[in-house]
């Protein structure tokens, strides 16, 4: 605080003057000085505090000059090192793991992978759970390691696009509508059968149906009649050896009788046809052959 204090003086005039004299103190006294020694030493403390928090912090997280602990940043990505728990949920544009080794997602509960789109809606979810494996997607699309396309299924079929399709269960296969398949074929040594228990079986194609047995026979059984029909072409039987069993014989009848026929066959083609029965044979008299 400044004070001034005035002295009078007589001049050679004899008219008095008056001379300030100034007298400056600087500084602060008393309690104000003792506050602000108090002040600077709180804030001194908290200073100290902090860095050793900081420190403390960086000796925990290992922070260092690629990153943190065992995850580092890098340009392209973030890499983490060993295992890893996330609480909450992660979203990544892509996962990759370190190339001699496998990546493993692992839950108490369930993984859950979601696919979104700009509007945040979820397009594409598989779901690993405890019991099942629950998947849903437009299109699930399953490819070779040469991008060849081996399964592909969407809301209208399914298509495998292997060479191949091998069903290796005891029960084989069931089918509750038709299959469009260009062949069907047993396992080696072992039969090839198609069943229907309680309705009817049906194969059909526009330029055939083949049959074969290359090293076995052919069985067809029925428990009603079995038809061999053939619109315009020809009913064809191929072997050595044609056999009818447990056929009925019939009576002899009288010459021109209108209901008895004989089967006859042609000695060249083969052919069977029907002729009138008589006391002699009629096969000559036709003109089938």
């Amino acid at each position: 605080m400044v004070r001034e204090q005035y002295v009078r003086t007589t001049g050679d005039e004899g008219v008095p003057d008056t001379v300030p004299e100034y007298l400056y103190k600087i500084g602060i006294y008393g309690w104000r000085k003792r506050c602000l020694y108090l002040f600077i030493l709180i804030l001194l403390a908290i200073l100290v505090i902090n860095l050793a928090l900081t420190i403390w912090i960086v000796r925990v997280m290992w922070f260092n000059m690629e990153g943190m602990g065992l995850l580092q940043v890098h340009p392209d990505g973030v890499r983490l090192e060993g295992e890893s728990d996330f609480l909450f949920s992660l979203y990544a544009h892509e996962i990759d793991s370190r190339e001699d080794s496998a990546l493993l997602l692992d839950s108490t509960e369930n993984v859950s992978l979601n696919a979104r789109n700009e509007n945040g809606n979820v397009t594409g979810r598989l779901s690993v759970g405890p019991k099942k494996v629950q998947g849903d997607a437009q299109q699930l699309v399953v490819s070779s390691d040469s991008g060849r396309m081996l399964f592909q299924a969407d809301g209208k079929e399914v298509v495998v696009g292997n060479n191949k399709l091998r069903i290796t269960g005891p029960e084989g296969a069931i089918f509750q509508h038709s299959v469009q398949t260009p062949l069907i074929r047993g396992e080696m040594s072992k039969d090839l059968r198609l069943d229907a228990p309680t309705r009817s079986l049906s194969m059909d194609a526009p330029a055939g149906v083949h049959i074969k047995a290359l090293s076995g026979r052919l069985s067809a059984t029925s428990n009603r009649d079995v038809q061999l029909h053939s619109t315009e072409g020809l009913l064809v039987l191929d072997a050595e050896m044609v056999r009818m069993h447990n056929l009925q014989l019939g009576t002899a009848g009288t010459g021109g009788a209108q209901d008895l026929y004989e089967v006859c066959v042609c000695p060249n083609s083969g052919k069977l046809f029907l002729s009138k029965a008589n006391v002699k044979t009629t096969c000559s008299d036709s003109q089938q052959c």
